[in-house]
């Protein structure tokens, strides 16, 4: 059945750009036409956007409620445990109906912590059966790592500093045996078998350089080259990522990505907020993306990346979440609008515009999350778009305003009302309707305030182990 939607303001996201008093038509969850309509009289006044997209996140809860802030990564990542998943469905249902709610069509799950209560496909099938109900597009790679579980180097000498309690605290967390490469590569394929299809797309997700070895890495390049599958890695978010590095790839870890065929068109790399100019322009030779995260950055410290430099010499940008937005509230219509603050240009001088700037991000996290087009609002185009109360964006409507110019001065995910994906309406008036979200987070608050209590040997080992961290990274990683 064909589904109408009348906006006063369409932004096309195509070389048509905005329009004006338009019908937006779609049937089986494909837009079959958009022509010129008569103003609606209804109000409010709506303004329709192509779906956003949160192209790097990791479907987890938000880490300040369990005392993961004002930390840098290398200690956020080990405190953030005490948020380990406790209910994978749970878990990922409230952080895909959060996206959904700020707008997104699609989002990549770079899945990081497993909660080691069921086996991984099953975990994995769990989380697509909530992006089914949640109605929301998802890319999956389960992150694997190798190397390097507690700090980037050998970890006994930092362990020997810890009590034995604490020491068989951290070691049960976190230090186990490491998954083969074949082995990973053969988990990939089943959870692909179980859970791939038209709006699930199944990536390999090395965690990083640092956590992964170089036969690991190989075989992730090898295995991609050979059946297209893409790749979702983080890569230089910290400086003591970029010592690492620079350490152990005395010719640089980008040109030995480069030189094992690892960087393609097929690959996604979260951050790269310490990669140098030769290295930016490998990677966007390439045909890899860059994500960059803004507040995730913010949050941890760990710097501003060269986003402006990257798009100026052709690499393409899209814009994640992180699971660390400014209010921890999965908002990437904010997150675009900061992207755009921070890297838009400098005096007379852009970088973008602001229509082009949420195209291409658009655009780029649909490749990135392998889902179909690049979000653009034209006949045959997937049906994901959202509708906007232009009412309350232009609160005062002295004069005419460009709304994409507005949007990108005060826009926020409070301003959303209809989300459509794949031509299903799964948020209505600002609500999800897949899923019941309050219900889920009142339930996950329950299960997360029951388990930490379980991991109170954890709490007890925080303090020492805090400050062992911040020792041995300052000694070893440091700068000097």
């Amino acid at each position: 059945m064909t589904m109408e939607v009348a906006a006063h303001s369409l932004f096309s996201g195509s070389e048509r750009g905005l329009l004006e008093n338009v019908v937006l038509r779609y049937d089986n969850g494909v837009i079959t036409d958009i022509s010129e309509g008569v103003p609606p009289t209804t109000a409010p006044r709506s303004l329709v956007l192509p779906a956003f997209v949160n192209a790097h996140d990791h479907a987890r809860a938000p880490a300040s409620s369990f005392g993961a802030l004002g930390m840098p990564l290398e200690s956020w990542i080990l405190r953030s445990a005490l948020g380990t998943p406790v209910d994978p469905y749970l878990t990922a249902a409230s952080a895909l109906a959060r996206s959904a709610r700020a707008g997104c069509a699609a989002m990549m799950i770079h899945y990081t912590r497993p909660s080691g209560t069921m086996p991984l496909v099953e975990e994995a099938s769990a989380i697509a059966r909530a992006a089914s109900d949640v109605g929301i597009r998802i890319a999956f790679a389960l992150a694997v790592r190798d190397q390097n579980p507690v700090v980037y180097g050998d970890e006994e000498p930092f362990l020997s500093g810890l009590s034995k309690d604490d020491r068989g605290t951290i070691e049960q967390m976190f230090v186990r045996a490491p998954m083969s490469p074949k082995a990973y590569i053969e988990l990939t394929d089943a959870i692909a078998s179980a859970i791939a299809g038209p709006k699930v797309d199944v990536q390999l997700g090395p965690a990083g350089v640092q956590w992964c070895s170089k036969p690991l890495l190989e075989a992730v390049a090898e295995n991609s080259a050979q059946t297209g599958r893409r790749v979702h890695m983080h890569l230089l978010e910290t400086i003591y990522q970029r010592a690492w590095v620079d350490q152990h790839f005395p010719d640089g870890i980008v040109r030995y990505l480069r030189d094992i065929g690892f960087l393609s068109d097929r690959l996604t790399l979260a951050h790269c907020i310490h990669a140098r100019p030769d290295e930016i322009e490998m990677i966007a030779a390439s045909g890899a993306r860059i994500v960059t995260n803004f507040s995730s950055n913010l949050h941890l410290r760990s710097g501003l990346a060269p986003i402006a430099a990257a798009h100026k010499c052709g690499c393409a940008i899209a814009v994640g979440v992180d699971g660390l937005a400014l209010d921890e509230d999965d908002d990437v219509l904010r997150e675009m609008r900061l992207v755009q603050m921070a890297h838009g240009g400098l005096g007379f001088q852009r970088t973008w515009t602001t229509s082009e700037f949420l195209g291409l991000a658009i655009a780029n996290g649909r490749k990135a999350t392998g889902s179909p087009g690049t979000g653009a609002l034209v006949a045959g185009a997937p049906a994901d778009f959202v509708t906007i109360d232009l009412d309350r964006l232009d609160r005062d409507q002295i004069m005419p305003v460009d709304p994409i110019d507005l949007l990108f001065a005060r826009g926020n995910a409070s301003l959303l009302r209809d989300v459509v994906v794949d031509g299903r309406k799964i948020v209505s008036e600002g609500r999800c309707t897949g899923v019941d979200l309050p219900a889920i987070e009142h339930e996950l608050r329950g299960i997360y305030c029951a388990n930490a209590k379980q991991l109170t040997p954890f709490q007890r080992a925080w303090p020492p182990l805090s400050v062992s961290l911040k020792n041995w990274f300052e000694a070893h990683l440091g700068c000097r």
